[in-house]
């Protein structure tokens, strides 16, 4: 009875191990396909995969935050990638202390955009904050690369 109970558990340990492998495989690819669709100008630096739940009723919605040392005069392009099975649409936004510089949506206007340049105009730490949309539930890969001159 126990080692039935031990081929049984070994199993299931296999079958969890091979599906955590399965899913990290598919988060690799999707980043390659997220830093290849930066452009041929853009040298991939980092990557954020990102997964949050739905916002709760009445509460603010989920966010992924991230610092980064940033250099002056350096032009740095975010991409942000949806994952398929996403039910929100991602957003990416950078911040400057409280300040918001850019984001990959502008909600007043209604541009989207799925890339955006930033040329740093002074060393410092800035913040990468990725929500989805109407506080979905969501999955994304967002995307830091160097932008040649």
């Amino acid at each position: 009875m126990k080692a039935k109970i031990l081929k049984i558990s070994g199993l299931l340990f296999l079958a969890m191990f091979l599906l955590n492998n399965v899913k990290a495989q598919e988060e690799q690819d999707l980043v390659q396909k997220c830093s290849v669709a930066a452009g041929a100008d853009a040298t991939y630096l980092k990557d954020f995969v990102v997964k949050l739940d739905a916002a709760g009723t009445d509460n603010r919605p989920p966010m992924y935050r991230q610092s980064l040392a940033l250099r002056k005069n350096v032009t740095y392009r975010f991409s942000i990638c949806n994952m398929e099975e996403s039910e929100g649409e991602a957003v990416l936004r950078v911040y400057d202390q409280a300040n918001m510089i850019l984001s990959t949506w502008y909600p007043d206007s209604g541009k989207e955009f799925d890339k955006i340049n930033f040329k740093c105009m002074k060393s410092g730490v800035y913040m990468v904050v990725i929500s989805f949309k109407e506080g979905k539930k969501g999955e994304a890969i967002g995307i830091l690369s160097y932008v040649s001159n």
